[in-house]
């Protein structure tokens, strides 16, 4: 018994001090800007693996003001978001910001392109702000802390397990591939 416990009081710092280093290296997911011509198309992709939640928030960021209203006048755009096979999963037009959500169903470079309405006033360019989440940083930590009533040191501890957890899937499909 007493070897146990010398084994488990060893192990513990060195844990807690692994898990601590993870925590300090990741660093939270921030949105990226494009900065959209007044003609053409702006595209960005990842891959996904297959049944991976995908969240994303994207609007228009324009910084001209009206010179009536002294209020920036923001151009509209069309987003269009295809799976790899080409199926549409997210398309609008017209709109200065929206949201998609989806499971995907097949592996492969998902594509988002964005590009100005040929309704909106001339501009010479504009950027849209886009947050996109995949699989574990999509996960609602907030709703899960409630959920099951832990918060703290425990709610971190829980999403480094979900860290762990979605690298080790990766290398398993990254080995199999």
């Amino acid at each position: 018994m007493a070897e146990k416990l010398d084994r488990w009081t060893l192990m513990t710092p060195a844990l807690l001090t692994l898990l601590c280093s993870m925590g300090f290296l990741m660093t939270p997911a921030t949105a990226i800007w494009l900065t959209i011509p007044n003609t053409g198309t702006k595209c960005v992709s990842e891959e996904i693996q297959s049944n991976v939640v995908v969240l994303a928030d994207y609007y228009v960021v324009h910084d001209a003001l009206d010179v009536n209203h002294d209020q920036p006048h923001l151009p509209t755009i069309s987003a269009r978001v295809t799976s790899p096979y080409g199926n549409n999963l997210h398309h609008l037009e017209n709109v200065t910001q929206g949201q998609f959500a989806f499971t995907t169903t097949e592996s492969g470079n998902y594509l988002a392109c964005f590009w100005m309405d040929g309704k909106s006033p001339e501009a010479s360019s504009f950027s849209v702000s886009l947050d996109w989440r995949t699989g574990i940083a999509a996960k609602d930590w907030e709703s899960v802390a409630r959920k099951e009533k832990i918060e703290g040191v425990e709610l971190e501890l829980r999403k480094l397990e979900g860290i762990v957890d979605s690298i080790r899937e990766n290398l398993v499909y990254l080995k199999n591939r």
